[in-house]
């Protein structure tokens, strides 16, 4: 049993609490295993003792009223009866969870991508407290970015926790498609809805991700081959020395410069995805978009969820589905990695006008680079590369479905090359 017994309602106490750390926090509480306090000694040989996490209000806690970002919600739903699995398992760890955070009002933020609230306020960014923390996890990648907890869980259908993740200038990992249980979880769209989780650092990440899997920790597989799908990184608003360039050093570092390909993933879908021609999506004046089957992509994965959606438009998309993990599975091999961009560019405004419209050109870019791993349930992880002109920096690794295990080896494996080229990168750009 976890937690003590609530009233339905917030408690108030522990709300204004919670606002003082970066507006993080919805509410903030002490939530430990039983077997922490049976045994010093044992608890000690846990692999997550001593460390802290909050996880995004869309997750069960017994006791306490799962609020969904939205306080009329909160007032018309009863505590929860028992603990989300994805939160006991990481407290048997031996981690201590002190809180829920805030995030997009009723987890809505794929039309936005800004984690803003207007109920409980903006979490602000820690690494551009300027600009959106990105959403909808957005409390709980801020908690991580600002140091106040070791790590955190969200949830991710559309990009929940990879576009934070980027923003706030952490790491963030979105698991293969159903490979860890939901059960106690406000489901989104459950055809594309994860438990994610971020860190500070991939060793972390790495260790979290091997108790919400249940796998052991083994050896690395060593990487075969590195995709770079370069005509997604021509639309990211970043010279490309800061993105792909150091990906690629660091990769020809280790393991030498044979392993890198470069493909134009968008005309391979097009090649590869024949139901995707009932969904061309229709470029906004006159640019030429060369990615445009990915914009496809992540229309008809939209229409999945859409109520409006006919049953033929549903065909359609399942076919779709079914065909673009069929590709993606014959284009990376059991130790090959896709990158792509998480996101275009560096984090908008707050209250900017580039988050009002998920029409506009910029936001097509990010729908496009966030379905891939949504579409066809692959693990994706969201990689910080320092930043530029001030801004947090990002590149996404892409791994085939089930191999979660062997992409968070490989982040740990190249995290001391990365730092090594991203130091290298911002001497070259500041000299």
């Amino acid at each position: 049993m976890y937690g003590s017994s609530r009233d339905r309602w917030r408690n108030t106490e522990n709300m204004a609490a919670a606002v003082s750390q970066c507006g993080a926090f919805i509410e903030k509480f002490v939530l430990k295993s039983p077997s922490s306090s049976s045994s010093s000694s044992s608890s000690q040989e846990l692999p997550l003792n001593g460390l802290t996490f909050a996880v995004k209000d869309v997750f069960d806690v017994e006791g306490y009223v799962t609020g969904f970002g939205n306080p009329d919600w909160a007032r018309t739903h009863s505590a929860a009866t028992s603990t989300a699995p994805a939160i006991t398992a990481l407290l048997r760890a031996g981690a201590t969870c002190v809180g829920k955070t805030v995030l997009d009002e009723m987890a809505y933020g794929f039309g936005r991508v800004s984690g803003e609230n207007k109920h409980y306020g903006t979490p602000t960014n820690p690494s551009a407290p300027d600009r959106v923390p990105g959403g909808s996890s957005s409390g709980s990648a801020v908690a991580v970015g600002a140091g106040i907890v070791d790590f955190s869980l969200g949830t991710d259908t559309g990009g929940s926790v990879r576009i934070p993740a980027s923003y706030c200038g952490i790491f963030g990992f979105r698991p293969s498609h159903g490979v860890i249980e939901t059960t106690g979880v406000i489901p989104m769209a459950q055809s594309f809805d994860t438990i994610g989780w971020f860190a500070r650092d991939p060793v972390l990440l790495n260790q979290v991700g091997r108790i919400l899997l249940q796998i052991p920790q083994t050896d690395p597989l060593r990487l075969s081959r590195i995709i770079i799908a370069e005509d997604c990184f021509n639309h990211v608003s970043l010279p490309s020395d800061r993105t792909t360039g150091v990906l690629a050093n660091s990769v020809k570092k280790l393991f030498g410069g044979d392993v890198i390909r470069k493909t134009r993933l968008g005309d391979y879908v097009v090649q590869n995805v024949p139901s995707l021609k009932h969904f061309r999506y229709k470029v906004i004046g006159n640019q030429d978009y060369d990615t445009e089957s990915l914009v496809s992509l992540s229309y008809s994965m939209r229409l999945l969820g859409a109520l409006t959606t006919t049953e033929k438009d549903i065909e359609h998309c399942h076919s779709v589905k079914t065909e673009f993990r069929d590709a993606l599975s014959a284009l990376l091999g059991d130790c090959e990695i896709l990158a792509i961009p998480t996101v275009p560019g560096p984090p908008p405004k707050l209250q900017s006008e580039a988050l009002v419209s998920s029409k506009s050109f910029r936001n097509r870019s990010y729908f496009s680079f966030l379905s891939v791993a949504a579409l066809s349930g692959f693990c994706q992880v969201s990689i910080p590369l320092g930043n530029h002109d001030g801004l947090p920096v990002s590149v996404s690794l892409v791994a085939k479905l089930g191999s979660d295990g062997f992409l968070l080896n490989f982040v740990e494996s190249l995290d001391e090359t990365i730092k090594e080229q991203i130091e290298m990168a911002e001497q070259l750009i500041s000299s």
